[in-house]
């Protein structure tokens, strides 16, 4: 939507309609001049995500990476634009250090899932043994280049742009890191809740679009509630049906498992939330079902996670959308960037992503997620012999006080 500055002063509209499409789009309304540009660019995107689904694990991986440090780049733009920071000494470099440290310590919690890998080269079981300290080390010599480049009058701005940095840290770096942790636990976890996204994105743009009248929010002047009440019912209805399609393929449900030679191996049983399981459903619907002979249903119980999963993409998740407006309405612009026709920058499409890939991983962590020995054993492998016979003995303890 279109924010930025006051209400009763709003912004210059501007002509985005890229080169190749001003001739086919010149007769159009900008209402529906806008509309054909963002469906165009929305079907690219399906293509580009389609592609890296085939793709597997590591363009998924690539991809968050790139679009983490493309999002960081813009929010940090907008602080030197609007701040106009340009000429504080060594402030640019110190913000992309401090996006290389922050990397550097989030993917290295997840070392376990390169259990194998880390273990068959031995600078990599230097870097595991020692990764907090390197990060700790790593900030620590940012931090002290960031006092030494204090400039006597201009402390107040560099602090500023300090916090700025770091809140958007925060917000891109750890939550990317739990969307790629999330994916690890199985490419369900990451393909059906960013789907639940964009699929209430665009049915509540088109329920806006065509029967909107009712404004939503003031920090989104553009969302109506028969948008949001219409994303959410197709949400639903779509949460429950690609969740139960993608069940039935291993590759999607299985945790990736790096090899020592870092290929993926993504063949495994599928968990119990993955198989069809048989439920006696309510009584009111059971009478319905005994018109067809049946009192009973098989679905895939990962079914019935997904409820939550896309009752929160349609409900909570939109207002990481709204926290966005609220930015770009404080400091007056319209969009994050340029880079996609018709949505804005790669921040205006992944506002409401990482705040869902945060409730992901919660909900994986607390209702899904167990240990299992596939998990545990390279962690013990990568034990000391004498820390392992320990673990030995405390462990047969145990089980035989129990």
């Amino acid at each position: 939507s279109v924010v930025g500055g006051n209400a009763s002063e709003p912004p210059k509209p501007k002509d985005e309609t890229p080169e190749f499409m001003k001739d086919a789009l010149k007769d159009l309304t900008p209402r529906w001049r806008n509309w054909w540009i963002r469906g165009w660019f929305t079907i690219l995107m399906f293509g580009y995500f389609a592609l890296v689904t085939y793709l597997g694990t590591y363009a998924f991986m690539t991809s968050v990476i790139l679009f983490q440090v493309k999002c960081f780049h813009e929010i940090i733009t907008i602080g030197h634009q609007v701040y106009k920071s340009y000429d504080l000494p060594w402030f640019r470099t110190l913000s992309w250090y401090f996006l290389l440290c922050s990397n550097y310590f989030f993917y290295g919690t997840i070392a376990e899932y390169f259990a194998a890998f880390i273990q068959s080269e031995d600078y990599m079981m230097f870097l595991a043994r020692y990764h907090r300290l390197i990060s700790f080390m790593g900030y620590l010599f940012g931090f002290m280049m960031f006092v030494l480049s204090l400039v006597k009058k201009r402390y107040r701005l560099q602090f500023f742009m300090f916090g700025w940095t770091h809140v958007t840290l925060l917000i891109i770096v750890t939550q990317s890191h739990l969307l790629l942790q999330n994916m690890l636990e199985g490419l369900i976890w990451l393909i059906v809740p960013v789907s639940m996204v964009i699929c209430n994105d665009i049915m509540a743009y088109m329920c806006g679009f065509f029967f909107g009248r009712t404004p939503l929010i003031k920090l989104s002047p553009k969302k109506t509630w028969e948008g949001f009440i219409g994303g959410a019912f197709f949400t639903i209805i779509f949460g429950w049906l690609i969740s139960g399609f993608l069940c039935r393929f291993p590759w999607m449900t299985c945790p990736s498992e790096i090899s020592s030679s870092f290929s993926v191996n993504l063949d495994c049983d599928p968990l119990p939330i993955f198989q069809l399981t048989e439920y006696q459903v309510p009584l009111f619907i059971r009478v319905l079902l005994k018109l067809v002979g049946r009192s009973s249903v098989m679905i895939y119980p990962f079914q019935l996670h997904a409820l939550p999963l896309s009752i929160f993409s349609s409900s909570i998740a939109p207002f990481g959308g709204f926290f966005a407006s609220g930015f770009k309405r404080a400091f007056k612009i319209k969009d994050f960037g340029d880079t996609i026709p018709g949505h804005g920058g790669l921040m205006d499409r992944f506002d409401c992503q990482y705040l869902m890939a945060t409730f992901v991983n919660v909900y994986l962590h607390t209702f899904i997620k167990l240990p299992t020995p596939k998990k545990l054993l390279p962690l013990i492998t990568a034990m000391r012999a004498p820390e392992q016979v320990a673990l030995f003995h405390e462990l047969k303890d145990y089980l035989a006080n129990k």
